[in-house]
C-alpha cells in the first residue's frame, strides 16, 4: 500500500508510522550519546540505564516490579522481543492461540518456531469489536503452549476489558499456558482510559512475557528499540534466542530511549491528547464518506466498513483507491487467516492510520469524498 501510495503520490493512511519526530530531548540525548563515544556494544541484556528506566516505569504505573538485572531484556524493537520468545519457548508442534486480526509477525514467528498457530476471531459488538471467550477455550488442546494477546489492539484499537482479561487470565492459569502481551500502544489509550497489563492479574505475573517499546510511544518507529519483560528464568530463554539474531540493539538509542521514559512523560499525554483530536477527525471524515466507523478505544488506526457503499472486498478496494481518490489505507482481512464467508466483518473493513500532521488528515479528509461520487 505504501509503494502504491507514493506511485499516484496519495496521502499513505495505510502503514502506521507517525510524521513527526518524538520529542527534542530524546533525540538530543542520542546525539549526545553518539558525540560521547557510545558506539560500542551494548550489555547482552541491555543498556542499565534502559533496563532501570523501564523497570521504573512498569512498577510506577502498574505496580508490577521487576529486577532490571535479570527480569528486563532489551530488544531490536517489539518485533524482535516477540519473536524471540516464541522461538525460545514454543517447540516444533505445540500449539500458539492468538486473537485475528493479529500482527503479521505472530504468524511468521509461529512458522520459524515448527509450531501451529490456533486463531480466534474478535467479534463485532455494537461499535467495538469484542473477545469470543468461548472460542478462546473451545481453541486450547493439551497441545497448547503459548496464547498471544495484544491489547490495545492492532489493527482495530479495541482496548480489552477487565472482564475480558480476567477470563483470558483464568484460561492460561486453568490450562497452565505461557502467556505473551504486546502492548506496545499501552500509553496511547484514548477518552480517559487506561492500560491494564495481564501480568498483573493473579497467577499471570508467573507465566507472562509483557512486551513493549518506545517506537509508538515516543514517535520513534525507525529506532527499533523495544524490550519484553517477565520472570527470570522466561527472559534468560529468551535473550538465548535474541542473542542469535541480532545480539544486541543500538546502544546510544538505548541511552535516549531511557531518558524520554525518564523525563518525557508530559510529553506523552500531549501527544495522546492530540492523537484522540486526530482520531476524531478521520473518523468524522470516514463517516461523512458512507463507511461505517468502528470506535478506536486506542493505537494509532481506526477500522471502517465500506460495506454500506456496496464493498464486499476491501482489499481490491484498497489497491483502488490510491490511483482512484489519492488515499492508501489497508485491509483487515491481511491480518487475517482466512477473509472468508465465515469470517465477513473482515471482507469489507480497512484499518486507516491518524499518526499523522492534521494538514494532511484534512487534505486526507477532502480526498475521501471521492468515495461517495465513486
Amino acid at each position: 500500500m505504501t509503494a502504491l501510495a507514493q506511485r499516484h503520490d496519495a496521502v499513505n493512511l495505510g502503514q502506521g508510522f507517525p510524521d513527526t519526530d518524538g520529542p527534542q530531548s530524546m533525540l538530543d540525548a542520542a546525539t549526545d550519546a553518539i558525540q560521547g563515544g557510545l558506539n560500542q556494544y551494548a550489555p547482552g541484556m541491555g543498556m542499565p540505564v534502559l533496563r532501570r528506566a523501564v523497570a521504573a516505569d512498569r512498577a510506577a504505573r502498574y505496580g508490577l516490579v521487576h529486577d532490571p538485572d535479570t527480569e528486563v531484556l532489551i530488544t531490536v524493537g517489539a518485533t524482535e522481543a516477540i519473536t524471540a520468545a516464541v522461538l525460545a519457548l514454543v517447540g516444533a508442534g505445540e500449539e500458539v492461540v492468538m486473537i485475528e486480526p493479529y500482527y503479521d509477525c505472530y504468524a511468521a514467528a509461529v512458522a520459524l518456531a515448527g509450531a501451529v498457530r490456533r486463531t480466534v476471531p474478535l467479534v463485532p459488538d455494537g461499535t467495538r469489536f469484542a473477545l469470543d471467550l468461548d472460542a478462546v477455550r473451545a481453541a486450547i488442546s493439551p497441545r497448547t503452549r503459548m496464547l498471544i494477546v495484544n491489547s490495545p489492539h492492532n489493527p482495530t484499537g479495541t482496548v480489552f476489558t477487565g472482564d475480558e482479561l480476567t477470563a483470558l487470565a483464568h484460561v492460561a492459569c486453568e490450562h497452565d499456558l505461557l502467556v505473551l502481551t504486546d502492548e506496545v500502544y499501552e500509553h496511547l489509550v484514548f477518552d480517559g482510559g487506561r492500560h491494564q497489563p495481564l501480568a498483573a492479574l493473579p497467577g499471570m505475573a508467573q507465566r507472562t512475557l509483557s512486551v513493549s517499546s518506545i517506537a509508538k510511544t515516543f514517535s520513534a518507529t525507525g529506532w527499533k528499540t523495544g524490550w519484553v519483560c517477565g520472570p527470570a528464568d522466561l527472559v534468560a530463554a529468551v535473550k538465548t534466542a535474541k542473542q542469535f539474531m541480532t545480539f544486541v540493539g543500538a546502544t546510544p538509542l538505548q541511552v535516549a530511549a531511557a531518558q524520554a521514559l525518564t523525563q518525557e512523560q508530559a510529553w506523552v499525554v500531549a501527544m495522546r491528547e492530540r492523537l484522540q483530536g486526530k482520531r476524531d477527525l478521520l473518523s468524522l471524515a470516514l463517516a461523512e464518506a458512507g463507511l461505517r466507523v468502528y470506535a478506536s478505544e486506542a493505537t494509532y488506526f481506526v477500522c471502517a466498513d465500506a460495506g454500506p457503499l456496496g464493498v464486499t472486498d476491501a482489499a481490491s478496494l484498497c489497491r483502488e483507491l490510491p490511483e482512484r481518490i489519492g488515499v492508501a489505507a489497508v485491509p483487515v482481512s491481511a491480518f487475517c487467516d482466512s477473509p472468508t464467508a465465515e469470517q465477513a466483518p473482515w471482507r469489507a473493513l480497512l484499518r486507516f492510520a491518524f499518526c499523522k500532521r492534521d494538514d494532511v488528515l484534512e487534505d486526507a479528509a477532502r480526498r475521501l469524498q471521492g468515495l461517495r461520487a465513486g
